[in-house]
């Protein structure tokens, strides 16, 4: 049996969503399909509630129009299940230009709704993935973000 949200929302991504069906299946083959893959109710569920989070932040105003960045100060809630390698990597894709300030934030948001303890580097590249796979005009930055996910010799400077 798999455990983990992220595993279904990983499936389902790379089954279901990535390569964008003509005809999307709905929420109760997509149900079955999970079920045949040995995922749990509780974790189907999860995944779904997460992925209803993600659409309901599809389309956000821009809010951040200058040059002026805003620094983003973790609480002690976050380090705790981010560690700096996370924190670090967010702060590389920011500087790079692959996430803004609400793409980032959002990124947060989905990353610890996932409700694990601890969040590992691979698990911040999914979520980014998704993330930027799910906000219109983002193709060129998810291709990016794409091609890094495979890149596991790279070093994040911030």
């Amino acid at each position: 049996m798999k455990e983990n949200v992220l595993d279904v929302l990983m499936f389902l991504f790379e089954n279901y969503l990535y390569d964008e069906p003509e005809e999307a299946p709905d929420r109760d083959s997509l149900e079955e399909n999970l079920h045949q893959a040995g995922f749990t109710n509780g974790e189907i569920d999860k995944a779904f509630n997460w992925l209803d989070g993600l659409a309901e932040q599809r389309h956000q105003p821009d809010l951040f129009q200058d040059n002026h960045r805003p620094v983003r100060v973790y609480v002690d809630s976050e380090t705790a299940r981010l560690d700096t390698e996370c924190r670090d990597f967010l702060m590389y894709l920011e500087n790079i230009g692959i996430v803004d300030a609400q793409r980032r934030e959002l990124v947060l948001d989905r990353v610890l709704a996932l409700e694990t303890d601890e969040i590992t580097l691979e698990d911040m590249k999914w979520v980014v993935l998704m993330v930027l796979f799910n906000q219109p005009g983002q193709e060129a930055n998810f291709a990016w973000m794409e091609d890094l996910m495979f890149d596991t010799e790279q070093e994040y400077r911030h």
